[in-house]
């Protein structure tokens, strides 16, 4: 066939094709995404604020007892009252004191045991059985133990709470380097990067994930540990002003003392997520 054939046959096809007119677009559905969506200003919110509303929605129709539960407003009143007598703020400074003390010595310990044992055979044959064994033991069930070594004042308050820290920053900081990519160990090696240059710039990134988690648990083990030690011979704190509360039968007071605790929970555990959102703002996950 010669070109002006061709090239006649192809004018003809494009002519008729025009005179057809366009072919009919295939309508596309729009694909669902299966994750769970885009965030939600001040999503964090909303659980406490539905709880919050069941909560004054019941005292208001009396399905609550107040004997058993005040209603809400009862509860912001005798909040108001004890801020007014200094007795709130006194208790608070004390409790949170307390609380950071063994924050800072539990994550220290476990962060440091971490290392050990996740960066040598021998640091994890030394330390990690220890470890799982303390995790086997709720720190709560030393409590008479650490009163006979350590007497009921400030000591004794701070090393349990710490030990309740350490224990989930050590599990998910030694999960971390241990799962970590081993082509980062043999790239550092190949670039011959000394041990600490190696711990620097590859071991803490690759772990930092783990140790942001661990910190959650960790934040929230000191709260649990609070309410425990401020009830055994304390003369302050949260956990003190409660106790009194419930020998002289104020609810009113217990209370104030959850809320606040339950309060502290959610601002301490908000602040570890914005940290983890803000250094691992590399990673592409479902969280966004």
């Amino acid at each position: 066939m010669s070109s002006t054939a061709f090239d006649e046959r192809a004018a003809t096809a494009t002519a008729t094709n025009a005179a057809a007119g366009p072919a009919p677009r295939t309508r596309v559905r729009a694909r669902k995404k299966l994750g769970p969506g885009s965030p939600i200003p001040y999503g964090w919110a909303l659980g406490p604020l539905l709880l919050l509303a069941v909560w004054a929605a019941g005292s208001g129709v009396g399905l609550i007892d107040a004997r058993s539960l005040p209603a809400p407003w009862t509860i912001a009143v005798t909040a108001g009252d004890l801020i007014a007598d200094g007795r709130l703020q006194s208790n608070f400074a004390t409790s949170a004191g307390r609380a950071l003390l063994g924050l800072v010595f539990g994550t220290a310990a476990g962060l440091l045991l971490a290392l050990v044992s996740g960066l040598s055979r021998l640091g994890e044959g030394l330390v990690d059985g220890p470890v799982q064994i303390k995790r086997a033991i709720p720190s709560l069930a030393l409590i008479p133990l650490l009163v006979l070594w350590f007497g009921i004042g400030e000591t004794m308050k701070v090393i349990t709470i710490a030990l309740g820290v350490f224990v989930p920053i050590y599990i998910h900081t030694h999960n971390g380097l241990r799962t970590m990519d081993n082509r980062y160990a043999e790239l550092a090696e190949t670039v011959r990067l000394s041990r600490i240059q190696f711990v620097r710039h590859v071991v803490l990134p690759g772990a930092l994930p783990g140790f942001l988690l661990g910190l959650r648990f960790g934040v929230t083990a000191a709260w649990l540990a609070l309410v425990v030690v401020e009830q055994v011979n304390a003369t302050s704190g949260i956990g003190y002003m409660m106790e009194l509360a419930r020998t002289y039968g104020q609810t009113d007071v217990i209370i104030v003392g959850l809320v606040v605790y339950g309060l502290l929970g959610l601002v301490s555990d908000a602040l570890v997520r914005l940290v983890e959102r803000r250094t691992l703002s590399w990673r592409r996950t479902l969280a966004g």
